[in-house]
């Protein structure tokens, strides 16, 4: 759904029926909501451990790696869902009302966020990605405004742990030292997995180093690795692909000889499909990016998406024409 349809619906529901909605659910058991970090999380009361809420699962999984047992950590969508136009449910402010901390990402990623925080007076709500320089979009309605996707840059998500850090030592100072230690472990790892996804993109021929994908969501990466970022919309659009974002990808893969191209988990792939169809080009699988798979799918965390994606596209420009 588009941010005008979003906001017309949110304005036609109002938030009198929102918090109503919450009311009646309060009658019924809450159920287990996947991105929850625990299965004993409702079973808990707000005295026993902290409750953060973040905004998409990519987060949650920040933060649980921060939190470790200290915390319950959730996050507002579930495995698989599109985070830009996310539509907010009265099971989300119920939780949110429940919740000690949000946390987000910033950079107009949630485009919903704002409403749920009017909704939501007494929740304080940190974004993660204070502190990060970010890339610019250059083109189409989002031109000039930052490009959201600044977690899929390793460096980048150190600072996003820094920022988790801070904010749990100072909500809950009894547990900081658990929380200082396990970022610490956590940043080692991801520092790791950076040093490792660097050296395998390395092996590719710096003229074949192109990722070609549906969103726009690779230029941090893409700076951080040296890689040559195709797209055919900026961020994810209102809208299907243009017939000329069509064709400026196509002519660019044809261009360039690029041998594979993606998309992402989240969204439709048939229009990069098209571009394969017409170029010769492979349509190699997709990435995850605004949201991690289920427990049993292979971007279950977030450096297991990292080094998926990585892998993903290595293998894709690997393949013969």
């Amino acid at each position: 759904m588009n941010h005008q349809a979003l906001c017309r619906k949110t304005d036609q529901i109002g938030i009198f029926a929102l918090l109503l909605g919450v009311w009646l659910s309060g009658c019924n058991p809450q159920t287990k909501q996947n991105g929850d970090s625990s299965s004993t999380a409702s079973n808990l009361t707000r005295k026993d451990k902290k409750v953060i809420l973040t905004t998409f699962t990519v987060l949650a999984d920040m933060a649980q790696n921060v939190a470790g047992d200290k915390a319950i950590v959730q996050s507002i969508t579930k495995p698989g869902a599109e985070i830009h136009g996310y539509e907010v449910t009265p099971s989300d402010l119920k939780r949110g009302q429940n919740a000690d901390q949000i946390l987000e990402n910033g950079l107009n990623l949630e485009r919903w966020a704002t409403r749920f925080y009017n909704s939501l007076p007494k929740v304080s709500h940190i974004t993660l990605s204070d502190g990060v320089q970010p890339i610019n979009i250059a083109e189409d309605t989002y031109q000039g405004k930052p490009n959201p996707h600044a977690w899929m840059s390793p460096k980048n998500a150190l600072i996003y742990v820094e920022n988790i850090r801070k904010t749990l030592g100072n909500l809950d100072p009894v547990n900081a030292a658990t929380y200082d230690a396990n970022a610490a472990k956590y940043s080692e790892q991801i520092k790791a997995i950076d040093a490792k996804l660097k050296q395998a993109i390395s092996a590719i021929p710096p003229d074949k180093r192109y990722i070609v994908s549906c969103e726009g969501a690779f230029s941090y990466i893409a700076r951080d690795y040296g890689l040559k970022e195709v797209y055919l919309w900026p961020v994810n659009a209102e809208q299907q692909a243009t017939p000329k974002q069509v064709e400026r990808v196509i002519n660019t893969v044809k261009a360039n000889q690029i041998p594979a191209v993606f998309c992402e988990s989240t969204v439709s792939n048939q229009a990069q499909i098209q571009v394969a169809k017409e170029t010769g080009a492979k349509f190699a699988g997709v990435f995850y990016v605004d949201s991690l798979s289920p427990s049993d799918g292979p971007a279950s965390t977030y450096l297991k998406l990292l080094e998926y994606n990585v892998n993903t596209l290595i293998k894709g420009l690997q393949v013969n024409r």
